[in-house]
């Protein structure tokens, strides 16, 4: 089959609205910017930047991504009602490719539980926001929340009602991760036979992994008709998360023998974006993530290792440096200066700032004080500290002292500065970095809850860097820090304060409302 414009997928991102929607994955405005340029120049088609009405950072921060980007369609979401819809748009007016993005639920669940709305009512809200929406903008999309629980015939009705009002992108959400691909495909398919307006209609689809078939699902939904594909960098997401971006767009690429369809993304970003996004959120990529994990690439089993040597198409469907995965090379040492880290950073995919590469040159320097060898995981680890995300210093460590072993009790001698007054603590836990956290606590009271800590040697070797990911919640705001250092428990002090320094943020900030899809 001939690749011609009906066969072009579009990619729609939405990292920085339902990817930040994830327990503890708040960014700040610079970060989204930073992630929205970054889309823009892989040629991602419809960057969703956030939800406006949701708080006045989401509302800035659309605001502020609309102004920038130069070729991607920036899109904000609103409900159902007029005072998310002109929100919306005071936030996207000032995109040179604006768009607008409505919803409602439409499940008999949503319909009882959400919107407390009969059939008649949401077929009249429909009509009613999408009309609204077309007022302000030319470009609207419409979704019915749930789609993949509605029923049948009241989706088609719904759909039909949104194309009237003047919807010039109809999507349908997997919003909780229930359908499989064949289902996904039958009711796109189901769609187009029921509706023949949708002929000259985007249909798009948004799937989520609850059940591991995001990916699946929404190849199916392209299979069957639907040219715009909603997803993350990472997967990042809600629950389990959405479908990740990077696995839509390479299995276009690498079967066009049985998915003849194309996109205008650059696929050779991809481990940039991936990497990026992991920083800003602090959540790390899993090893056997498919195609930007660490392990993607990685050939252990002698048959492999064998079959790699003579040939990499034995084992590898992808070559490294489509995705922009350079060869990990040892460059750097206790003598290398800003120039070489600076060339070594930009091959990573990274420009960084006089102040950020000095900043960065510092803690290098430090790194290669207790390493004597310095590797690309490394740095990256060393990016990744959210110290470079949100800068807050309400909270810094200054200086840690632990005692621990087999007979005596674990002990944490610390110098914490708060709010720019120094105070000398000591506590005592069940272990070291028990013993740790109380100390904090000790200057810093606060009745948040441990719901997550993690710890991954970031090469190998008995001298290797730790990355703690620590994440709190209080009062259902949710929180992740993340740092890195050759003592662990130095690292665990130090993501545990990068999480406080954000819950302050938090504690700040009104909470986003309940969002959708």
């Amino acid at each position: 089959m001939s690749i011609d414009k009906k066969n072009k997928v579009l990619i729609f991102d939405t990292t920085l609205r339902d990817g930040e929607q994830s327990p503890g994955a708040t960014m700040s405005l610079t970060q989204k910017i930073e992630i929205a340029t970054l889309l823009d120049q892989m040629g991602v088609d419809i960057i969703e930047a956030g939800f406006p009405i949701a708080s006045e950072g989401d509302f800035e921060a659309v605001s502020e991504i609309a102004k920038i980007i130069n070729s991607a369609k920036v899109c904000g979401l609103a409900r159902a009602n007029k005072n998310d819809i002109e929100r919306c748009w005071r936030a996207v007016e000032n995109s040179k490719n604006p768009r607008i993005h409505t919803f409602i639920g439409t499940s008999p669940l949503h319909r009882e539980f959400q919107v407390k709305l009969s059939k008649d009512e949401v077929v009249d809200r429909v009509f009613e926001t999408v009309k609204f929406a077309k007022s302000f903008c030319e470009d609207v999309q419409w979704s019915p929340m749930d789609a993949t629980r509605t029923e049948m015939e009241f989706l088609i009705k719904v759909v039909k009602v949104a194309i009237e009002a003047g919807a010039s992108t109809i999507n349908i959400p997997d919003t909780v991760g229930y359908t499989a691909p064949k289902e996904s495909a039958q009711i796109i398919k189901n769609l187009f036979i029921k509706i023949p307006e949708l002929k000259n209609i985007v249909v798009s689809t948004h799937c989520h992994n609850d059940l591991g078939m995001a990916t699946a699902n929404s190849l199916a939904a392209v299979e069957a008709g639907a040219r715009q594909v909603e997803c993350t960098i990472n997967g990042l997401g809600e629950r389990a998360g959405n479908t990740a971006l990077e696995e839509i767009v390479m299995a276009l690429k690498v079967r066009k023998d049985i998915l003849p369809y194309e996109t205008n993304t650059t696929t050779n970003k991809l481990i940039q974006a991936s990497r990026l996004v992991s920083k800003v959120s602090g959540f790390p990529v899993q090893f056997n993530k498919a195609v930007v994990g660490k392990n993607a690439f990685a050939h252990e089993s002698g048959i492999h290792q064998d079959g790699m040597l003579k040939h990499s198409g034995t084992f590898e469907i992808m070559r490294p440096e489509d995705i922009g995965l350079n060869e990990t090379n040892l460059v750097l040492g206790k003598h290398s200066g800003r120039a070489a880290l600076r060339k070594k950073i930009y091959d990573l995919g990274y420009n960084l700032g006089d102040n950020q590469l000095q900043d960065l040159f510092y803690r290098f320097k430090s790194l290669a004080d207790k390493k004597k060898e310095i590797y690309d995981d490394d740095l990256l680890a060393l990016l990744s500290d959210t110290s470079m995300g949100e800068q807050n210093d309400f909270l810094k460590l200054i200086d840690l002292e632990v005692k621990c072993g087999t007979t005596s009790p674990q002990t944490a001698k610390a110098t914490i500065v708060m709010d720019n007054k120094e105070y000398k603590v000591e506590s005592i836990g069940d272990g070291p970095v028990d013993a740790v956290f109380n100390s904090i606590k000790k200057v810093f009271s606060h009745s948040a809850k441990l719901q997550h800590f993690q710890i991954h040697a970031v090469t190998e070797g008995t001298d290797a860097q730790a990355t703690v990911s620590v994440r709190l919640e209080e009062s259902g705001k949710i929180v992740t820090g993340q740092s890195s250092d050759t003592d662990t428990v130095v690292a665990s002090a130090k993501a545990y304060i990068n999480s406080l320094n954000k819950l302050v943020i938090r504690r700040q900030k009104k909470a986003p409302k309940a969002l959708a899809n």
